[in-house]
C-alpha cells in the first residue's frame, strides 16, 4: 500500500468563494466504479485470505484481548461499562451484546464503545505505522458484538472478517491522512473498518455498505490527535467513538438511512490507496507493542532496553540521559504524570519507570507507581530533543537514539534504534506470550490465559467455533 504526502483539499487553501465552491465540488466528487471492487472484497463470504495472514490476525486478536483484560480494572474501563449499561439500552434482545470481562449486556454500539475505550486506555494494543494509529482497538470489540448474533460463526470466518476489516481501515487511514488538513485520531477512520466488518458478517448488500461507509466517514470523530498529546486524558485515540460510529452507521444503513459517499474511499485523489486491496495484506505489517505506552516512545525504550541488556547499564550508574527522537515523540508529555493517561503519553516517565522497575507494564503506570520518588529522581536526569534524521523517518519508523552519561564520566550510546514489535524488529513468540500474562494476569487466571493463547492457533482449525473464544472473555453476569 503506497502513501502520499499530505495534500490539503481545496477547501483548506486560501481562495475566494467561487474558487472554494468549484474546488469543493471537484474534491467531493465520488466515483461509484471505484467503490465496486472494494465492495466485492469486503462482502465476499468466501474471501480467500492466505493462511499466514489469518495467523497474523489471530495473534493480533489474542494480543488485543490481553490488553482488554488488563484494562478492565482501570477507572476508565469501569466508567465506560457503567455508562454503556446506563445509557446504551436496547429495546430488543437481538440488539444487545455482552460486555467482555464483565458479563452485563447493552446495545451493540454501546458494548463496542465501552470495550474499545477500555482497550484504548491501556495503550498496549497493535498498530500500523502507515496509519499513524490503531485498528484492532475498534475492530475487535465490534467483532464480538456482531459475532454474538452469529452462533455458528467459525473461528476462520471470524478471522477472515477481521482481516478484511483491518485492510479496509488501513486504507481509509492513509486516504484520510493524505487529504485532510489535520492529524486525526484513529476513530476518524477505523469506524469505516468497523462498518465493513459488520456488513461482511451480516451479509449486507453493496448498497448498504456504501451508505454505511458514507455515514461512518461523515460522523467519524475527526478529533485532533495532538490536542490529546498535549493534554492527555481518557479520550486517548478516539477509537471508542470509532467503534460506536462504525456499528451505528451500519445499523442505520440497514434500515434505509442514507449517507453521502465516503470520499476517502471513492475520491479520485485516493484511488491508488485502494488499488492493491486483496494483493497487499497490510495486516502483516502491524506491530505488537511490548509496553502499554504510546508507540512514539517505543524507539527510545528500545534504545534503553539494549543499553541495559547489552551494555549492562544500571540505574544507579546514570548521571544524565539524553534522548534524540522524532518531533512527535519529543512532543510527548514532558512532566511527571498525575494520571495513567498522562503516563501513557509520556517519554521521560516511561524511560525512568523502565530503568527503576526493570519492566513496564500496567503496574508501573497506575496507582502508587505514578508517585514513586525513585522514578521522579531518574526522570529529572532525562532530557529530550528532536533529531531531524529521526523526524524524516516518521511515520514509516519510530526511531530514536539515547546517550547515557555515567557517574564515572563515561558515555554509552545506543545507536539508532527503531521501535520493536513490527516486521522490522519482531518480538519473539515467547515475549508475546509473556506480555499476555503481564497484561491479563490481574483479571484472568493463568489457566484462562493459557486457553486464550492456545486459541491463537485453534481459531484456524476447521472445527473451531468463534464462541469458544468468546466464552473465555464473557463471564456470566452477577444475578440478584
Amino acid at each position: 500500500m503506497s502513501q502520499t504526502v499530505c495534500k490539503a483539499p481545496p477547501s483548506c487553501v486560501t481562495m475566494d468563494h467561487g474558487q472554494i465552491l468549484k474546488g469543493a465540488i471537484m474534491f467531493y466528487a465520488a466515483n461509484p466504479r471505484q467503490f465496486d471492487p472494494i465492495a466485492r472484497f469486503a462482502l465476499d463470504p468466501g474471501l480467500a485470505v492466505p493462511e499466514v495472514v489469518l495467523f497474523q490476525t489471530a495473534a493480533l486478536l489474542i494480543d488485543t484481548l490481553g490488553v482488554a483484560a488488563g484494562a478492565a480494572a482501570l477507572d476508565v474501563g469501569r466508567i465506560a461499562r457503567e455508562f454503556a449499561c446506563d445509557f446504551h439500552g436496547a429495546a430488543r434482545e437481538e440488539h444487545r451484546a455482552t460486555l467482555l470481562f464483565d458479563g452485563r449486556r447493552c446495545a451493540m454500539p454501546g458494548a463496542a464503545w465501552a470495550l474499545a475505550t477500555q482497550i484504548d486506555n491501556l495503550d498496549a494494543h497493535d498498530g500500523l505505522n502507515a496509519t499513524k494509529g490503531h485498528i484492532g482497538c475498534a475492530l475487535v470489540p465490534a467483532l464480538f458484538a456482531f459475532a454474538e448474533h452469529r452462533p455458528n460463526l467459525t473461528g476462520r470466518q471470524a478471522l477472515t472478517a477481521l482481516t478484511m476489516g483491518y485492510e479496509v481501515a488501513a486504507r481509509a487511514a492513509v486516504a484520510l491522512h493524505a487529504t485532510a488538513c489535520d492529524y486525526h485520531t484513529s476513530g476518524a477512520w477505523n469506524a469505516l473498518g468497523v462498518a465493513a466488518l459488520g456488513a461482511h458478517l451480516r451479509g449486507d448488500t453493496a448498497e448498504v455498505l456504501r451508505h454505511a461507509l458514507g455515514i461512518a466517514e461523515y460522523h467519524g470523530p475527526r478529533s485532533q490527535m495532538m490536542r490529546e498529546i498535549a493534554s492527555p486524558t481518557m479520550l486517548h485515540d478516539g477509537s471508542g467513538m470509532g467503534a460506536l460510529v462504525g456499528i451505528s452507521s451500519l445499523l442505520q444503513a440497514e434500515r434505509g438511512f442514507t449517507g453521502a459517499p465516503a470520499i476517502t474511499v471513492e475520491g479520485s485523489e485516493v484511488a491508488h490507496v485502494w488499488a492493491d486491496l486483496g494483493c497487499d495484506w497490510t495486516v502483516m505489517r502491524n506491530y505488537i507493542k511490548p509496553y502499554p505506552i504510546c508507540r512514539w516512545a517505543h524507539g527510545a525504550l528500545e534504545c534503553l532496553r539494549v543499553l541495559v541488556a547489552e551494555e549492562g547499564v544500571k540505574p544507579d550508574q546514570i548521571d544524565a540521559l539524553e534522548v534524540a527522537t522524532f518531533a512527535q515523540s519529543a512532543a510527548l508529555f514532558p512532566g511527571m504524570p498525575e494520571t495513567t493517561s498522562e503516563a501513557q503519553y509520556s517519554l521521560g516517565f516511561a524511560l525512568a519507570a523502565y530503568l527503576v522497575h526493570g519492566r513496564l507494564g500496567p503496574a508501573e503506570i497506575t496507582g502508587d507507581a505514578l508517585h514513586d520518588p525513585r522514578v521522579a529522581a531518574m526522570h529529572a536526569r532525562i532530557t529530550v530533543r528532536e533529531e531531524p534524521r529521526h523526524s524524516v523517518r516518521f511515520p514509516e519508523g519510530r526511531w530514536s537514539d539515547v546517550t547515557v552519561r555515567l557517574k564515572d564520566g563515561r558515555e554509552v550510546h545506543s545507536g539508532d534504534r527503531n521501535a520493536r514489535g513490527g516486521p522490522e524488529a519482531p518480538m519473539p513468540e515467547a515475549d508475546i506470550r509473556a506480555k499476555l500474562s503481564v497484561m491479563a494476569g490481574g483479571a484472568l487466571t493463568e489457566a484462562r490465559i493459557d486457553a486464550l493463547w492456545s486459541m491463537r492457533r485453534r481459531l484456524l482449525d476447521q472445527g473451531t467455533e468463534f464462541s469458544q473464544l468468546a466464552s473465555l472473555v464473557t463471564p456470566e453476569p452477577d444475578r440478584p
